[in-house]
C-alpha cells in the first residue's frame, strides 16, 4: 500500500514538472495554427502562418545567419577544444586544476559581462559584424567541448594508446585509430552543446554583432515592442519538432548499441 502511493506521488511529482515544462511549448505550437494574431482569441484552424514564414525574406535570412553561425561555431570549437581537453589531461595535478579553472569561468559568467567586454575589446581591433559574432560564439562555445570530452578522457585506458605507438603505429595514426574512436561520444555531445548553445544566444549575440547582422533572438528582441509576428510561432514549432525527431533518432540508435553490445557480452 505504502509502494503504490509512493508510486502515485511520484508520478504525480513527475507529471507536474513535465506541464511546467511542457505548457508553454504547447500553448506556442497552439497558437502557430491559431487563424487570428492574439494568443488569447482563437480564430480557427490554419497553416497560414507557415506559408508566410518561408515568403518571410527577414526571417528566412535571420535563420540562415542563426544556423550558419551555430554551424561554425560548433565545428571550429570541436577543432580547438578537443587538442585543448587532450592538451590539459596530460598535465600535472596542479596545471591540470589551473586550465580547469579557466575553462569554468566562460561558463559560470554572466553572459552581460562576457558580452561587454567582447564588445569593448573587439571595437579596437576589427570592426562589429558577424566576424566579431561568430569569435564571441567561439569563446563561449569551446568550454562546453572540453567539458564534454574530459569524461571521456579521464575513462579511456591510455594503455591502449602506448601500447599501440610501441607496436610502430606514428602519432598522427594512434590517434584517429584509438583515441578519437573513445572520445566520438564525447566529441559529439560537445558538437551539438556548442551547436544549441550559439543558436540559443542573445545578450553576447547583441552586445557584439554589427549592424545589418541579425540572428533569431536579436530579431524577436526588436519585435516586442511591435510585438511578436505569428510567422515567429510556426517556425518555434518546427524547430521544436526537428529537435524532438533528432533526440528520438539518437536515443533509438543508442539504445540499439547498448542492446547489441549486451547480446554480445551474454553470447
Amino acid at each position: 500500500m505504502v509502494k503504490r502511493l509512493k508510486d502515485i506521488l511520484s508520478g504525480v511529482y513527475v507529471g507536474f514538472i513535465g506541464l511546467i515544462l511542457y505548457a508553454p511549448i504547447l500553448v506556442l505550437i497552439i497558437s502557430s495554427f491559431n487563424a487570428s494574431r492574439s494568443r488569447v482569441v482563437w480564430g480557427g484552424f490554419t497553416l497560414d502562418w507557415y506559408g508566410r514564414l518561408f515568403a518571410n525574406r527577414q526571417i528566412m535570412e535571420a535563420l540562415w545567419v542563426t544556423l550558419v553561425l551555430a554551424l561554425l561555431s560548433a565545428v571550429i570549437s570541436v577543432l580547438i577544444g578537443v587538442p585543448g581537453a587532450i592538451g590539459i589531461h596530460a598535465m600535472s595535478k596542479r596545471k591540470y586544476g589551473l586550465y580547469m579553472t579557466l575553462t569554468n569561468i566562460p561558463m559560470l559568467n554572466a553572459d552581460i559581462v562576457t558580452g561587454i567586454s567582447l564588445m569593448l575589446w573587439f571595437v579596437h581591433f576589427i570592426p562589429l559584424g558577424f566576424g566579431s559574432v561568430l569569435l564571441a560564439h567561439i569563446s563561449f562555445c569551446i568550454p562546453y567541448v572540453i567539458l564534454s570530452v574530459m569524461p571521456r578522457l579521464q575513462q579511456m585506458n591510455i594503455s591502449i594508446y602506448e601500447a599501440t605507438r610501441d607496436l610502430g603505429a606514428g602519432p598522427v595514426y594512434a590517434f584517429f585509430k584509438v583515441l578519437l574512436p573513445q572520445m566520438a561520444g564525447g566529441i559529439i555531445s560537445g558538437f551539438f552543446m556548442a551547436f544549441t548553445m550559439s543558436m540559443d544566444d542573445f545578450v553576447i549575440t547583441y552586445f557584439t554583432k554589427g549592424a545589418g547582422v541579425n540572428t533569431l533572438s536579436t530579431m524577436i528582441y526588436g519585435q516586442i515592442r511591435k510585438g511578436i509576428k505569428p510567422e515567429m510561432y510556426a517556425l518555434s514549432t518546427l524547430i521544436f519538432l526537428i529537435v524532438l525527431f533528432v533526440l528520438t533518432i539518437i536515443n533509438k540508435l543508442s539504445s540499439g548499441k547498448e542492446e547489441s553490445h549486451k547480446e554480445r557480452w551474454n553470447g
